[in-house]
């Protein structure tokens, strides 16, 4: 049985609170990459495959995140009908994103260094850690709260152990 991360959301609000802001979050953030993908002249790049074009590219990215989207919707769903299952899909996917991101941030990183870009190299790693660091909190609000609602489904609704002061 999985077991909670952390007890609320940054001190002052619960799991489930957090997971749905957590869902909303994804949500607007997709949005905005999609739309930013769509008006801008921006040459995505890929690590391993660079025979690629940038439009194949950029729609793999849209359905990804129209993904992100629908998996997000999921796990909304999941928190307020209490259901954990619609939450496997988000935690499995908050987590492959977070270690993918910390891998992109330091390849980006280290390919700004190597094209003497130090100072760009060096803020690069800085803003992407930190928004690694954020995206691994909101996974663990989220994982908290499916681990509570999991416990709570096996355990059974009524049998939960009262709220002690």
């Amino acid at each position: 049985m999985p077991k909670p991360l952390v007890n609320s959301c940054c001190l002052c609000q619960s799991t489930r609170n957090g997971s749905v802001i957590s869902g909303i979050l994804a949500i607007v953030l997709s949005i905005i990459t999609i739309v930013v993908i769509f008006t801008t002249r921006v040459h995505f790049k890929t690590i391993i495959f660079d025979s690629i074009s940038n439009d194949v590219v950029k729609i793999i990215l849209v359905i990804n995140l129209c993904m992100t989207i629908l998996i997000s919707l999921l796990m909304i769903a999941g928190v307020l009908k209490r259901n954990h299952y619609l939450m496997v899909p988000w935690v499995v996917l908050g987590l492959m994103i977070a270690i993918g991101l910390l891998i992109s941030v330091i390849y980006t990183a280290v390919v700004f260094f190597i094209d003497g870009y130090v100072l760009t190299g060096v803020l690069w790693l800085i803003f992407g850690l930190i928004c690694c660091a954020v995206l691994t909190y909101c996974w663990c609000v989220v994982y908290s709260e499916y681990a509570n609602l999991s416990e709570e489904n096996e355990r059974g609704r009524y049998n939960k152990q009262p709220y002690r002061r």
